[in-house]
Formats: C-alpha cells, structure tokens, sequence
C-alpha cells in the first residue's frame, strides 16, 4: 500500500493516507500522523513530477524558429543590458553577457530550453544581483562567461535532483508539492554562490574551471547533505 502510494496524483493522496492508516491499525483520528504521513507523500511524489517537468524542458531544444523562444532570449538581454539595444538578432554582442558567438541557441544544446529558463528567471527576480555578477564576470583576472557559466550550473542543479541530493532541502523547502518555481529558486542559489566561490578561490585563469567547478560540487553536495539543509536566496 505504501509502495504504491508514493506514486499517485495528488488527488488520491488522502485515500492513500486513509489506507495506510487502516493496515497498520493506526487510528483514523490521530490528526497528527494523518497530517505528517499527506505531507510526505505528497513531497514523495511531487519531487518525481518536478524531476519529470524538469526533465521535459531540458529535453526542448532551442529553436530560432519558435517565438516563444526568440522571445525569452531577447528578455535576457534585455534584463541585463538595459541601456544597450541589439544591433542584430545574430550579433557579436552575445560575447557581453558571455555567450560563446554570435547566436546564443548553440550554446543551449546539453540543456535544452532549461538553461534559458534558468538564466531568464534569475536575471528577473534577482535583476540587481544578476547585472552585478555579469559586471563582476567580466573582471580583467578572474572574469568568466556570465551565460555559459549559467547553463553550466543548470547542469549541475538538473543532476543533483536526478540524483535526488535535493530531496531534503526541497522537502524542508516546501511542506507539500514542490514546483519550478522551487527548483529555478534553488538555480538562483548557485549562481550567486558559485560566483562568490569564484572570487574566493581566485583561479590562476578560466582553464582551470572545470576544475573549480568540481570542488564548488562537491561543497554543494555536502551541504545537501544535512538533513535540516534549505539553500535559497533572500529576495
């Protein structure tokens, strides 16, 4: 009975609480456990959905072709480049918020859709910080590809909740279904960290990032170990 119900739709989740209850002759009054056990399943099953979702929008690939798109990659620039407009729609001025060339939608292939959501929602709930980064990506020492780096993040935020590292920080996160909204948040997390992590550590230049970026995973990682752990940033 358990087994099963950490697979249902949240409508049947109270059915299963009920059934539950009624093979280990716990009594259908005991509002607590009753409380405690809809909870879980429903963060039980919802971190399933969310990985699905997630997943689904990885899997869409960037398409030129699709307004929606365009549409989003022009917010991002718009977002973090406010005093400056767009020559062309394929334009060297990609390189300014670190794309690699000069058309962006080459550079979302790993992550599909996913990356420009990622770099999209940071860029308008955390606009200040987002511009700040950006500014301090480009330092003369110690700057970084502000866009590559942030799909390379959402590679990472996308394989920790794979992996399921993420289950306790979205289930103290959150007492029910978690959504987007909660994984995009915790995306959010890594980008202002890693760039913080970044400047700490001061590389001797951008060749050794993938080096950098493993220990930043692997502090993540540990953090996300502690059972209490919530990894959000404040608006």
């Amino acid at each position: 009975v358990l087994r099963n119900a950490v697979h249902v739709e949240e409508a049947e989740v109270e059915k299963c609480v009920r059934d539950v209850m009624k093979e280990k002759k716990i009594e259908q009054q005991d509002t607590g456990f009753k409380k405690n056990l809809h909870i879980s399943l429903l963060q039980i099953s919802g971190y399933k959905k969310l990985y699905l979702n997630v997943e689904n929008l990885r899997k869409v690939p960037y398409d030129s072709e699709n307004e929606e798109h365009e549409e989003q990659l022009i917010e991002l620039w718009n977002l973090l480049m406010p005093h400056e407009n767009l020559k062309a729609r394929i334009t060297k001025q990609w390189c300014d918020i670190g794309f690699q060339g000069d058309d962006p939608k080459t550079d979302f292939r790993g992550m599909g859709l996913l990356g420009l959501v990622n770099l999209v929602y940071f860029s308008k709930h955390y606009t200040d910080e987002a511009r700040q980064i950006l500014s301090r990506s480009n330092h003369p020492k110690l700057g970084y590809s502000y866009a590559i780096v942030g799909i390379n993040l959402t590679e990472m935020a996308y394989s920790l909740l794979k992996n399921g590292a993420l289950k306790s920080h979205l289930y103290n996160v959150v007492s029910g279904l978690p959504q987007l909204e909660h994984f995009h948040q915790f995306y959010c997390y890594l980008v202002y960290e890693f760039d913080k992590f970044w400047f700490e550590e001061e590389p001797e230049s951008i060749m050794h990032f993938n080096q950098y970026r493993e220990k930043f995973h692997e502090k993540i990682k540990g953090l996300l170990l502690d059972c209490n752990v919530i990894l959000t940033l404040q608006n």
